[in-house]
């Protein structure tokens, strides 16, 4: 595997558990989601809109623009779900849950549409995956819980249905940013995901709370805390873009799923969500076990 895209997957995995540690800390998930979203627009579109003034206008190709902006509102949504996990339920569990379920389809994705390979290693190691996610997702619970009657937790739901957009964003992104440079598709993808979360966010307050547009705004704009983790989600997203560039997806997107130690291993034990510390050390369990597995397949 190429150094450079270790480096810049992991890299990328660090920082995108600092913004989620972020979010799920804010108090209001979505209002912190829609404010970073905004703040990552905001530093990145006039920067990407002056480099690409300065080097002769590169050429944006209407596929490379129309799946940007397809990417854009799949990320808006996706915003919107897992901060709708996040305020039912645990970093330790939602985080997992969520990227842990996009490994699964990415890789799949990468497979069965985009017509990559893995080798026979790599196919045998989806097992440890497998159970990784069985371990931490307990999927026989839930479907206890239906039998009974008894609701599923909304946090697991809305984890899982938010790995499912990562997923179809990542195979979107996988093939656009192979049509223009990666800054340039990064930008246009980011506007429009700030254009369509923050259109969502002031519907949704003004139609619940009654509160005018300059409440609503002058509410976004106090949350500077948000916006630092805006800050840190672009650059991750960068990195991760131009791992797609120099890698195939079935490659990236397990890799990148180093992230999920951390994040099991910090929610579970600094933000005291697991039970004891046997259901933590569970969690980072079954997190590390997923992980293994998507090394070993990006090494593969």
């Amino acid at each position: 595997m190429d150094p450079l895209v270790l480096a810049l997957v992991l890299g990328a995995a660090t920082l995108h558990v600092t913004w989620n540690v972020l979010l799920k800390t804010s108090g209001d998930p979505l209002r912190g989601a829609t404010v970073a979203t905004a703040a990552g627009a905001i530093l990145l579109v006039p920067g990407a809109t002056i480099a690409w003034l300065l080097v002769d206008r590169p050429p944006i190709p209407p596929e490379a623009l129309g799946l940007g902006i397809v990417s854009g509102v799949l990320e808006a949504v996706y915003f919107a779900f897992l901060a709708a996990a996040y305020r039912r339920g645990d970093l330790s569990i939602v985080y997992p849950l969520a990227r842990g379920t996009a490994t699964l389809l990415a890789v799949g994705a990468g497979i069965l549409i985009l017509g990559e390979r893995l080798s026979p290693l790599g196919y045998a190691v989806l097992g440890t995956l497998l159970v990784g996610f069985l371990w931490l997702q307990r999927p026989w619970q839930i479907v206890r819980a239906v039998m009974r009657g008894h609701a599923v937790e909304g946090g697991v739901l809305f984890a899982i249905a938010t790995g499912v957009l990562v997923a179809t964003y990542s195979a979107v992104d996988r093939v656009g940013v192979r049509l223009v440079e990666p800054w340039i598709y990064a930008a246009i993808l980011q506007f429009f995901a700030a254009i369509t979360l923050v259109g969502w966010t002031t519907f949704r307050w003004r139609y619940s709370h009654r509160r005018g547009i300059e409440s609503i705004f002058a509410r976004l704009a106090g949350d500077k805390r948000s916006a630092l983790g805006g800050a840190i989600a672009v650059v991750q997203y960068l990195l991760i873009l131009v791992a797609f560039r120099l890698a195939p997806l079935s490659v990236v997107a397990p890799l990148r799923e180093s992230a999920i130690v951390l994040a099991s291993g910090w929610g579970a034990f600094r933000m005291r969500e697991a039970a004891s510390q046997r259901d933590g050390l569970a969690r980072v369990a079954a997190a590390t076990l997923i992980v293994i597995g998507a090394v070993v397949i990006a090494a593969s």
